[in-house]
């Protein structure tokens, strides 16, 4: 029971799976932020974003040795970036993949210098952002895997590019 004039609201398995349909966190990570947050439904969301990139500061130590070569090409301008993960499952993960080829498309029109410049991009995916390493933050609390923009190449001011990926692993 709550104290003095304090109403506790029942929270439903509808209102979990609907936190978890928004979030992709587990079930009772769910039902523990809707708790806390009195089955307010945003403020529920904040919580698990908050959790989850706690999770993400937990995931960067681990070891990133699976991941995909993608590639992306506008008009006389190409890239192609490796982004990493921890196993070859994530790799095929929707989101993951989302995430690379957004970046390579960020690699081929802003042109960064490095992997520090790319990740301070703007980027904005599954309410996640506003830059490339917020939102790989936040996927890797959403998805619960370690990722890293490991390297890119990027191509420009040639004739004709073309590209050609062998499988994800080789471009």
């Amino acid at each position: 029971l709550g104290g003095l004039g304090e109403l506790k609201m029942a929270i439903t398995a509808s209102m979990v799976a609907d936190l978890r349909a928004k979030t992709d966190a587990p079930m009772m990570e769910c039902k523990k932020a809707l708790t806390e947050a009195n089955g307010d439904m945003d403020k529920a969301e904040e919580i698990l974003r908050v959790k989850l990139g706690n999770k993400a500061g937990k995931a960067a130590s681990r070891v990133t040795a699976e991941g995909v070569m993608v590639s992306a090409i506008d008009g006389k301008n190409g890239a192609l970036v490796e982004v990493n993960c921890e196993t070859d499952f994530v790799s095929k993960n929707d989101l993951f993949m989302a995430f690379c080829n957004h970046v390579a498309q960020l690699v081929v029109k802003n042109n960064p210098a490095d992997v520090v410049a790319l990740s301070a991009l703007p980027l904005s995916m599954e309410s996640f952002g506003p830059t490339v390493e917020d939102v790989r933050k936040g996927l890797i609390g959403k998805i619960g895997e370690n990722m890293a923009i490991r390297r890119f190449k990027r191509y420009s001011g040639g004739g004709q590019l073309a590209h050609y990926l062998h499988g994800v692993r080789i471009g």
